[in-house]
């Protein structure tokens, strides 16, 4: 056996040594298990009083069609909450590989579609407040079941499987260890894809951000010293409620990501990092509930 061949053997094995390891600590695990038990008691209880809310709406507007969306996607994850709760608390993942890749990948498509909703949501309520269209809505509820499946089936067809079969192709990992697929990383086109999409969050952010504040300006001075007790000033400021969780929920992953693409193999804790800001995505289940306990 050559030098080359030696290395080679022991590089592979300390790798799928690497792989086989629970690498959170017991804090990290009670961080994790605490943030996705309340995104799942907080998302059930919201998906369900939400429900009940859309029963009674406008089914042809575009901004409940989004909603009802937002419902499916909020619904897609949480269950899958369970599965990563198990694993966090039993140190080992006794599933099928296909399932970890499926409930590892939920949580993303999870958060970019939440992310596209509400940027719908808001570009939609905009326009109304500008007064370029007094109302958005289809035309007919086949135009918005169209819609939908439109992006459902871009999903399922464009993103699932590029997801399901990326997943895991650098490197061995091991079928007792789950959401460890960080050896895709080390591919330069794995880190222009995630740059890109840093740079894209981050910048929508800050346009959704100042915008919103432009119009909550523009309408204190327009009602002068009664914007308080003003029902205009408050929708707009209900609009924050979407902007918050973007703030709070998606913007801190992103940011720390950006790090942790360039020192994924120097510091080991930083996997556990990247796995507690990945569960902030996971809150923004709340937002179903924030939204009918304020009225919105």
């Amino acid at each position: 056996m050559s030098k080359e061949d030696f290395r080679n053997m022991i590089e592979e094995n300390r790798n799928s040594s690497d792989s086989s390891a629970f690498t959170h600590s017991t804090t990290m695990s009670a961080i994790l298990i605490t943030v996705y038990s309340v995104a799942f008691a907080g998302g059930i209880i919201g998906s369900i009083t939400m429900s009940f809310v859309l029963v009674k709406m406008n089914t042809l507007s575009v901004t409940t069609t989004a909603i009802i969306n937002l419902v499916v996607v909020h619904s897609l994850l949480l269950f899958t909450v369970p599965f990563r709760l198990y694993y966090y608390v039993k140190r080992e993942w006794i599933f099928k590989m296909t399932l970890c890749k499926m409930v590892s990948a939920m949580v993303h498509i999870h958060m970019y579609l939440t992310f596209l909703f509400y940027v719908i949501t808001l570009v939609i309520r905009w326009l109304i407040f500008f007064q370029w269209k007094d109302k958005v809505e289809f035309y007919r509820k086949l135009h918005a079941i169209a819609a939908s499946a439109a992006v459902w089936v871009f999903v399922m067809v464009f993103v699932v499987p590029v997801l399901y079969f990326e997943y895991g192709r650098s490197g061995s990992y091991n079928y007792t260890t789950c959401f460890k697929f960080h050896k895709e990383l080390q591919q330069e086109s794995v880190k222009g894809l995630n740059y890109t999409i840093i740079a894209a969050v981050a910048c929508i952010t800050c346009v959704l951000l100042g915008l919103q504040i432009f119009i909550l300006v523009k309408v204190s001075r327009k009602l002068s010293s009664s914007f308080w007790s003003h029902q205009e000033f408050w929708a707009q400021v209900k609009n924050l409620i979407f902007i918050c969780v973007i703030i709070i929920c998606f913007l801190p992953y992103h940011l720390f990501r950006a790090y942790y693409i360039q020192h994924v193999s120097d510091f080991d804790h930083l996997e556990s990092y990247n796995e507690v800001f990945l569960s902030l995505t996971a809150l923004s289940c709340l937002d179903l509930l924030s939204f009918v306990l304020s009225g919105s």
